[in-house]
């Protein structure tokens, strides 16, 4: 730790994302990416985009892609926010929405069990945060988060059980912090596999924001588009915090490829159909071996054997050249989590799977 560093750069702890091995040797099933290839429009604009052009700052309001996504989700270009993958605008949303201070009132709430980059952005921005625990089941009860608080932020389905909510128990909590004037992030990073979408109520409630992103769903983890929609006041205080720091958060390619994924839905639809396909014929089979799974409405299972502990498990399917992602936190330490890969890559796994159980 240098001297030079400020007590807040010493006192973070920043979120540790996957490993991402430089070499051909690992089955890759630990960081969520979507195992089948962009859509050849995308590659078509971003080869158009690599122009001579490139010389030239990009567009900094994002209008294109914007417009891109308004006609997706069907709402309006000035309710679209984008940035430079989700975390971007979950970071930026912390600065933009949550209030410091030392109230219990001013506390921002997620759950115990959740993406692990929430605290980080709330230590980063000096935001107080309370965990709220899931329950014996590992489900989020939306009763538990009307409280006092300074908002409320999680992911539907969460992340890393895979456990979605349905949006009757998600739109009473928006409108209950609405009620309060405060605002609700709703993470849809894994929506497209399998939860409802909250962005048609968004009109209905102006403190709702859902953050999206094209690394899961539109097999773009490489080029780092992610976006928020909600009320138009909201993108305009996200763009605020934005232009304090750098106006232009995608490039040009980003902004090609990104608005020619989400102009071609059908062919994101097909593949993510065989993701979801993929994700319930290999939970049927590890049911069969004995695993037990939580129900998963994302493009990932999070899974446990009653005979291996999760350390072992995952060091012994490093041996065999899978690589799956595990959290040494309590509650969920004898969990694995394994994103869907294509059925060759899966039938790898449930064979690694059989040998490391010797079922």
């Amino acid at each position: 730790m240098s001297v030079y560093w400020n007590s807040r750069t010493k006192n973070l702890k920043p979120y540790i994302p996957g490993e991402q091995p430089g070499d051909r040797r690992f089955i890759k099933l630990n960081t969520n990416e979507n195992p089948y290839p962009p859509s050849p429009e995308v590659i078509k604009a971003v080869q158009k985009a690599a122009g001579d052009r490139l010389r030239l700052y990009p567009d900094p309001a994002c209008t294109e892609f914007r417009e891109a996504a308004a006609a997706r989700y069907g709402v309006q270009p000035e309710q679209v926010f984008a940035g430079n993958g989700s975390d971007e605008v979950l970071a930026f949303a912390f600065g933009a929405f949550f209030e410091t201070g030392l109230s219990a009132e001013a506390d921002v709430l997620f759950p115990d069990i959740t993406y692990s980059f929430y605290p980080v952005y709330a230590a980063l921005w000096g935001i107080p945060f309370r965990i709220i625990p899931l329950d014996d089941n590992f489900s989020i009860r939306t009763a538990d988060y009307k409280i006092p608080s300074g908002g409320a932020v999680f992911p539907n389905p969460n992340a890393p059980t895979g456990k979605a909510l349905p949006l009757a128990d998600i739109l009473p909590l928006a409108e209950y912090l609405e009620k309060n004037g405060r605002v609700f992030i709703l993470d849809e990073a894994y929506a497209a596999f399998g939860a409802d979408s909250a962005v048609p109520y968004i009109n209905d409630h102006p403190n709702l924001l859902t953050v999206h992103t094209l690394s899961k769903s539109a097999s773009l983890a490489g080029l780092r588009v992610g976006f928020a929609i909600g009320n138009a006041e909201l993108i305009r205080g996200l763009c605020s915090v934005r232009d304090s720091f750098n106006s232009y958060t995608l490039d040009r390619l980003a902004l090609a490829g990104g608005a020619a994924a989400l102009s071609d839905s059908a062919y994101y639809d097909g593949i993510n159909r065989r993701v979801t396909a993929s994700r319930e014929r290999v939970s049927g089979t590890l049911r069969e071996l004995g695993f037990e799974l939580l129900p998963s409405a994302a493009n990932f299972i999070f899974m446990k054997h009653p005979a291996v502990n999760g350390a072992a498990f995952f060091g012994a399917l490093r041996e065999r050249g899978i690589l799956v992602r595990h959290f040494n936190k309590d509650r969920i330490a004898d969990y694995l989590r394994v994103t869907i890969g294509t059925d060759g890559e899966m039938d790898a796994f449930l064979s690694a799977c059989r040998e490391i159980t010797g079922v």
